[in-house]
């Protein structure tokens, strides 16, 4: 006799088991999807374009610098090209996460969705906090400091006259690294549930965090201090907050543990 599969464990996947051609089918129309939701999204962003670019330009108005110039012909028109496919894929990304996820969970059991779930969704509002910050707070303090470099030398007058394609790649960097860095607690959390790592292991590396959290700031961010400063220091921050949430997670699982023991 064959034994017979249980029913609890069939039914915590949604799809029964298909062919690899289905899923190459499945795939080609998520992808389908995504792109066409980035198409839609640039087309709208690129007609909206001028106000955009605004928008970005304004810590470097409010810096003090009010002048932008372009030293070859298609500079300008490559710069609004990057800044419409940018926001586009601001746009897009939470319609490319639901394909993803639409694609991925299928092959889930229901207690892997759970688990999942909480952190497809803190994911694009961790990103947007992170682009924010950089936006509101690093990139004003960074500009400040860079412009503070005009003055005479000896009758010479050295100016700053940033291009405009130098000054999206600067803005663009400040704004993904940090939303790329604030998702950390995400990561850390789901290796820690996965139990790839523990917390402990995660306080025992605490020296070796910091050393990297400055060399991934020297990487993403321009050649000064001051720059590495502001990615570091939340990096750090980021990492720190994480253990903190493991150690509650972990005193609530040791809660719900003792409570399932104790006789009813």
């Amino acid at each position: 006799m064959t034994a017979e599969t249980p029913v609890g464990d069939g039914t915590e996947i949604d799809a029964s088991k298909m062919p690899l051609l289905d899923h190459l089918v499945e795939l080609r129309s998520r992808l389908l999807k995504s792109v066409l939701a980035l198409a839609v999204a640039f087309g709208v962003c690129f007609y909206f374009v001028k106000p955009i670019y605004t928008f970005l330009v304004a810590p470097l108005v409010a810096a003090g610098q009010s002048k932008l110039i372009y030293t070859q012909l298609f500079e300008a028109f490559f710069v609004e090209l990057k800044v419409a496919l940018f926001a586009a894929f601001m746009q897009a990304f939470p319609v490319i996460a639901n394909q993803l996820w639409k694609f991925v969970a299928p092959g889930l059991y229901a207690k892997e969705k759970r688990a999942l779930l909480p952190f497809l969704l803190a994911t694009p509002r961790l990103f947007t906090a992170g682009a924010a910050a950089a936006y509101f707070g690093a990139v004003p303090v960074a500009l400040t400091f860079l412009l503070s470099f005009q003055f005479d030398l000896g009758g010479v007058t050295q100016e700053a006259l940033p291009s405009a394609g130098s000054y999206l790649s600067f803005i663009m960097h400040f704004m993904m690294a940090f939303g790329i860095c604030f998702l950390l607690p995400i990561l850390l959390l789901l290796l820690e549930s996965a139990g790839i790592v523990t917390r402990a292991q995660l306080v025992g590396a605490r020296r070796y965090m910091i050393v990297g959290a400055f060399a991934i700031a020297a990487v993403a961010t321009p050649p000064d201090v001051l720059s590495q400063f502001l990615l570091a220091v939340p990096i750090i921050l980021l990492y720190e907050v994480s253990l903190l949430i493991m150690w509650f997670t972990q005193r609530r699982r040791a809660q719900t543990g003792e409570a399932g023991d104790t006789p009813g």
